[in-house]
């Protein structure tokens, strides 16, 4: 071979080479990335070319699908969308997925590797490819009574329902909310009705869960946690002993008085009394004389300081650290830095029902296969022990004295023991503005057990201020979602 046809043939192999390297390269390097590329019309294109599966409320499906003009075939429906929307989020053709929808996309769309040997056989047979369902722990009827007494109430607020031996979420409802099948689609209704739930465009911002994202002030129900941590560290014994409180009671380092909601009978109060009518006193000095190393140790134990995954992320609820004594006093009645999710309120009256042990929580009870097969089953997970059996038990009967003869009396279930504790926490500068309404309880049946605890947070702007507490606002509406679960449970 002449030198000439040499080069050119040497040259040619080179472009042969930088072929097969640039085929290899986009194959098994980039093939990924463009495969997800949000530019690549084909993946949307065959996201919405098969039916999606459903998530599951008591055996019934919460959502569905319907037939579309244009590229893409179907698009999500959803049955009572805005009750529902803080459980399952949104997939919409032009904006994406969030929460349920997109935690668990891979099984809802059928893409997931677990159905891999599942698609095969469809692709060998002929069948279309269908998505898997999700299963979740939601009890239709507490969500409803969760949502409606939410609705009633017309301000904003959130409420969690938990099942204290489990951790399984019973209720998960935000108000307002917004309806999700006004987004599913990708036309320019879809494109209005997003912006229309833009918070710069909606101050109420819907698209919000305040169950799991909204950090509050919780107010008195803290007393409850605050309690916990005088049982467990010896501070008190009993219920029932005198705490030695003064009234007036000036805060440690300061000249400042924590001062009660009105004239109660907080001096030298026992522990019972002062959770039954609420005194700031008893358990600021509580907080104080444990120190903040002790209180912050009982937060955490309860959940505060951490992020939650239910599986959907919850915000992490904050008690703080280095506070000076008087911090730590007003944090110890749930005010100061101190804040806290509903879920997480949820979880410390369900650790207090479950006699001190702390369940995981979680809203997924298991994954489907189309064939309904079961891909993944949640087992209850216990989380921590915040306090010992004992002084749960001392800690319930305090509640259900809250409930029975104190502040949480709107709560009472006819023939069922109810415990609660309210909570009416300060919000704005210098409690400028309407404060939260809080309500946390349990329900529990005659052997002991229980079925049911609640946690409730109303925000109402448009209250009168004095109207605003905890027993007339909240307590009402977590009285209705306990009646819900003990009647489905009869």
């Amino acid at each position: 071979m002449n030198k000439p046809l040499r080069r050119v043939a040497i040259f040619c192999g080179l472009l042969i080479l930088a072929l097969l390297i640039r085929d290899n390269w986009l194959q098994y390097v980039q093939a990924d990335g463009l495969r997800t590329d949000e530019h690549n019309r084909r993946v949307a294109i065959e996201r919405y070319a098969s039916p999606r599966g459903d998530i599951i409320v008591g055996g019934e499906p919460i959502t569905g699908h319907t037939t579309t003009k244009g590229d893409f075939q179907y698009k999500r429906t959803y049955k009572d969308g805005a009750m529902w929307a803080p459980v399952t989020g949104f997939v919409s053709q032009a904006f994406g997925a969030n929460q349920l929808e997109s935690i668990e996309d891979g099984i809802l769309t059928g893409n997931d590797d677990r159905l891999f040997f599942r698609n095969t056989l469809d692709m060998l047979t002929g069948k279309n490819k269908e998505g898997g369902n999700v299963v979740t722990t939601l009890n239709a009827a507490a969500q409803k009574a969760a949502y409606e007494g939410l609705k009633k109430q017309g301000g904003k607020g959130s409420v969690v329902a938990l099942e204290p031996s489990t951790g399984k979420i019973l209720a998960l409802a935000s108000f307002p909310s917004y309806d999700p099948s006004t987004i599913a689609g990708n036309g320019a209704s879809d494109a209005e009705a997003w912006n229309k739930l833009q918070k710069k465009d909606n101050p109420n911002d819907p698209m919000l869960n305040r169950a799991l994202r909204e950090v509050y002030p919780p107010g008195s129900t803290f007393k409850v946690l605050t309690a916990a941590a005088a049982l467990e560290n010896g501070l008190y014994e009993d219920a029932d002993q005198n705490t030695e409180t003064p009234l007036p009671w000036t805060m440690p380092g300061t000249t400042t008085e924590l001062k009660n909601e009105g004239d109660l009978p907080c001096e030298d109060a026992t522990l019972r009394e002062a959770l039954r009518v609420s005194c700031n006193t008893v358990f600021g000095k509580v907080g104080s004389d444990l120190g903040n190393d002790k209180m912050l140790e009982m937060a955490k134990k309860f959940g505060f300081t951490e992020e939650q995954f239910v599986p959907v992320r919850s915000s992490a609820s904050v008690f703080s650290e280095d506070m000076a004594p008087s911090e730590v006093a007003l944090s110890s009645i749930g005010q100061f830095n101190t804040a806290a999710t509903p879920l997480q309120m949820a979880m410390v009256s369900a650790a207090v029902a479950n006699n001190g042990t702390l369940m995981k929580p979680y809203m997924v009870d298991e994954l489907q296969a189309p064939s309904l097969d079961t891909i993944e089953k949640t087992d209850p997970e216990e989380m921590s022990k915040p306090m010992s059996a004992k002084n749960a038990q001392i800690l319930q009967s305090m509640m259900e004295t809250v409930v029975e003869k104190g502040t949480g009396t709107n709560a009472r279930i006819p023939g069922v023991t109810v415990g609660g504790k309210t909570g009416t926490a300060q919000h704005g500068v210098d409690n400028s503005e309407n404060p939260y309404a809080w309500f946390i309880s349990y329900a529990k049946n005659s052997d002991g057990s229980s079925p049911v605890a609640v946690a409730v947070v109303i925000e109402d702007e448009n209250a009168v201020r004095d109207d605003i507490s905890g027993g007339g606002l909240a307590a009402p509406i977590a009285k209705s979602v306990m009646e819900a679960v003990v009647k489905g449970k009869q």
